[in-house]
């Protein structure tokens, strides 16, 4: 069994593949060819953008609209500190200071209800994360930006394909970023990313800024990076945003039958109400997770823990004095979180193998729901 498992993807889509991959060959464009225009062109009509700008990494898709905004020493960010380290680590790369705010236990994406309290002079952006693959409250975190009138950058390396009353991620705020990492929902055979805004002097600037800063070629009004997409990325994405929206409907039916089965045995995802999550993992909480954890393994069982140390506690940012502690929300999350096998072609009967592992190990560890 496979944790997440792209081979079974592959095979479906390995001549459509092939053949976007031999079309790149053909015509050698493999910088900023015709792909890159194509899939950015796709992608802002799936998620319902004006703009899409494609980039190399989700990392630099976080990055992209902070430093168009002009983000450096001395502002400030609030974003979550129950994350991947890209998150922070972007904001303290252009000189920031990452102000952590907690979260909400049930979504595990950050609280709105204490976004408004760690606002200051210096705060200069909100930067939420759909954890997961469900997409933070945007509503409430926009109805407090435009109180502020600050930016929200939405975190959305997991949580491309899910929706908010309809309305995709990524498409929910001033800017949104998302991640084709491999094991992405959406992901290519090496790293890429894509950054979504209707604001379109934003992404002007974005998209010089991804170019080195270029405007037009040997010309540099901005101070940007090595940061595009590879075409062959972007030809593979391409293959597979054809068959996305079924896997994103495989997902969440695979997510719901997980919850159905497991609700009595250990803490099962929330959705929010009005909210579809695309399950970038399925992820529960136990007690004793490293048992639990030892007894899976045992049984055959591949898991992974995102994330078992908050982002306050990384060593990283051990300068702002945040100990443990300072985040009760988030660490307990972090002492307890697992997540399953996950993928639009897990089986039934591989999730019933799974299953039937979880609930034997959590009975053996006598840990309580």
């Amino acid at each position: 069994m496979e944790f997440i498992d792209l081979k079974q993807q592959q095979a479906r889509i390995r001549d459509q593949i092939d053949a976007r991959i031999a079309k790149v060959l053909e015509h050698g464009k493999y910088i900023m060819g015709p792909e890159i225009q194509e899939l950015e062109e796709k992608l802002a009509a799936y998620v319902g953008s004006r703009n899409c700008i494609t980039c190399s990494s989700g990392t630099d898709a976080l990055l992209l609209p902070m430093m168009a905004l002009g983000i450096g020493a001395g502002d400030e960010i609030i974003t979550t500190p129950f994350t991947f380290i890209a998150t922070g680590e972007m904001i303290a790369l252009l000189g920031a200071k990452p102000v952590f705010v907690d979260i909400d236990p049930v979504t595990y994406n950050i609280d709105p209800a204490l976004i408004e309290g760690a606002i200051t002079e210096r705060t200069k952006a909100i930067v939420p994360v759909s954890l997961y693959g469900q997409c933070a409250n945007m509503e409430a975190i926009n109805e407090i930006a435009s109180k502020y009138n600050l930016p929200v950058f939405e975190d959305g390396a997991q949580s491309l394909g899910a929706t908010i009353n309809g309305r995709q991620s990524c498409s929910l705020s001033t800017a949104g970023a998302t991640s084709f990492f491999p094991s992405k929902p959406l992901g290519g055979y090496g790293d890429g990313g894509a950054v979504f805004t209707d604001d379109e002097e934003l992404a002007t600037k974005m998209k010089q800024i991804r170019i080195h800063g270029q405007d037009r070629r040997y010309h540099h009004p901005l101070i940007g990076l090595n940061a595009r997409m590879d075409t062959l990325q972007a030809a593979i994405v391409l293959a597979k945003l054809e068959i996305f929206d079924e896997e994103v409907q495989f997902r969440g039916q695979i997510g719901a039958r997980y919850t159905e089965l497991l609700k009595d045995s250990v803490t099962t995802p929330t959705l929010s109400p009005g909210n579809t999550s695309v399950y970038a993992q399925y992820t529960i909480q136990v007690e004793e997770r490293e048992k639990v954890l030892g007894l899976l393994k045992e049984s055959g069982v591949p898991t992974a823990v995102h994330y078992p140390v908050p982002l306050n506690l990384q060593p990283a940012f051990s300068h702002l004095g945040q100990g443990p502690g300072s985040f009760p929300l988030a660490e307990a999350a972090a002492n307890r979180v697992m997540s399953l096998p996950m993928h639009p072609y897990l089986s039934a009967e591989e999730q019933d193998q799974v299953v039937e592992a979880v609930k034997k190990a959590v009975e053996q560890t006598g840990a309580p729901v």
